[in-house]
């Protein structure tokens, strides 16, 4: 969805979008343009992280960009304008750029000319006409450089940077929500943190700085006598000791920790385990790798596992369903749009392919390849990732023989299937080594019964034990 205002006949207001249903904030990972760029109609000016995924925003005009507002690695709320463009260069009919006010630079000594690298500029606190921000603090930019001031005459005094964290500004500290939620978590006091932003605001790195004193002390001194914002991190910042590490709970990781608590307290999980012999299958795929009609698309043991078990809810249909707690009814999916949990730099997350059950064996190896692919990239779009019905995750890849998996929400089942491993089997009465594995299956024990979990289970084992049966029960 694109969101977006007229500020005037020049200048365009871009909004925080909502990438994704239901998503009310997102964090800006990069910018990708700086004021002063060119941008035109579709162009990507960032990428921003969302609850569920890394997303791309492009604007929606043409123009050159007057200010971006939020700082790389600020978290904001939807519907906050995040970059105004000028769309009529030349005119005369708004104001100036925020970054053209000397009087609000946090020191006396401005260069002339801003920096031609990437310059983050902390922005909501300039003169555009229709910001919607904070009225500035009187005398906050005057507190700022006495502080940067003490500062430098420490150094020309000593030749080195001394703690300054007895001289915090006087009065209620400026700083944004999420740099306020953040002191909160780490125990810090804004009172005693010396901001280092624009009109005398504390950011991210300032309050990081004041947790980690002996950073700060080498830090605080080269940063406060620099005229422009402090960049902040792309990714979470850190902050710990020799004994602990402290790592802000945000975006995807922030989105699992809720998803996987309000699954595990609203769903009555039930897991039931197989283990079976898998050496047909694995059999099954090196003859499929070699297979003409498989040319082009990657083949594993995942593939065959995938459509034993959507062969198995074919089977087996009232497995595939959902639980409507508003009208308390039991929703039977006659799709089934598989989920594939994968393990990415930013979290778990898991992405569904839509209408698997339709499609034939190698637009299934097409569809997984792109899914992971994907993934791999961070591309994964949220609604990749939104209407999954049932899920299936490989533990195996880590070498953990099974699981007990928690439901992905919404969803009525998922398969945890573990290594495969060579292991002694008994196979027509001799122990032999055979390829083994353990299935393990979670369900909601309010749509599907112990029978019907355990008939899918089984399904799915049989499959794998004889791949053959794929072709008289598909």
């Amino acid at each position: 969805m694109t969101t977006m205002t007229q500020t005037s006949a020049r200048f365009r207001e871009f909004k925080m979008p909502d990438v994704g249903e239901g998503l009310t904030e997102a964090e800006i990972l990069k910018w990708f343009v700086q004021p002063g760029d060119t941008v035109t109609d579709g162009q990507v000016v960032c990428e921003v992280e969302t609850a569920k995924a890394a997303v791309e925003l492009p604007i929606p005009f043409d123009g050159v960009v007057h200010e971006l507002r939020f700082a790389e690695g600020t978290t904001v709320d939807v519907g906050e304008v995040i970059i105004t463009v000028d769309v009529a260069p030349g005119s005369e009919d708004a104001p100036a750029p925020a970054a053209a006010a000397p009087a609000q630079e946090p020191v006396e000594a401005a260069p002339a000319e801003e920096p031609k690298g990437r310059t983050p500029v902390l922005v909501g606190y300039g003169v555009a006409e229709s910001s919607t921000k904070r009225r500035p603090r009187k005398g906050a930019a005057p507190e700022a450089a006495a502080v940067a001031a003490a500062v430098q005459a420490e150094l020309n005094g000593h030749g080195s940077a001394a703690p300054v964290a007895d001289a915090p500004p006087v009065g209620r500290p400026l700083a944004k929500p999420p740099v306020r939620k953040l002191a909160k978590d780490l125990g810090i006091d804004l009172a005693t943190v010396v901001p280092t932003g624009k009109d005398g605001i504390i950011t991210r790195e300032d309050v990081h700085a004041a947790a980690a004193p002996v950073a700060a002390a080498a830090a605080v001194a080269p940063e406060a006598a620099e005229p422009v914002a402090v960049s902040v991190p792309e990714t979470p910042a850190t902050v710990g000791s020799a004994r602990e590490t402290r790592i802000p709970v945000k975006g995807v990781r922030k989105a699992i920790a809720q998803a996987m608590v309000g699954s595990a307290f609203t769903a009555p999980h039930v897991t039931e385990f197989v283990t079976v012999d898998v050496t047909r299958t694995m059999k099954l795929v090196a003859e499929l790798k070699e297979d003409k009609g498989m040319a082009g698309v990657r083949v594993n043991p995942l593939l065959v596992i995938a459509k034993a078990l959507l062969v198995a809810i074919k089977r087996n249909p009232e497995v595939n369903a959902a639980w409507d707690e508003t009208n308390q009814e039991i929703v039977q999916k006659h799709y089934v749009n598989l989920g594939i949990a994968a393990a990415t730099p930013r979290g778990l997350i898991v992405p569904n392919i839509k209408d698997a059950h339709d499609k034939t064996l190698p637009q299934l190896a097409a569809a997984l390849g792109e899914l992971v692919a994907t993934a791999r990239d961070g591309k994964t779009s949220p609604a990749a990732m939104a209407g999954g019905t049932v899920t299936i995750t490989n533990v195996g890849v880590f070498g953990v023989d099974t699981g007990t998996p928690i439901l992905n929400p919404g969803e009525s089942a998922i398969l945890a299937v573990g290594a495969i491993k060579l292991q002694p089997w008994v196979h027509k009465g001799k122990v032999k080594p055979r390829q083994v594995t353990t299935l393990a299956l979670s369900f909601d024990h309010r749509l599907v019964d112990g029978e019907l979990g355990s008939k899918v289970l089984a399904d799915v084992a049989a499959i794998l034990e004889q791949p053959k049966r794929l072709i008289t029960w598909a």
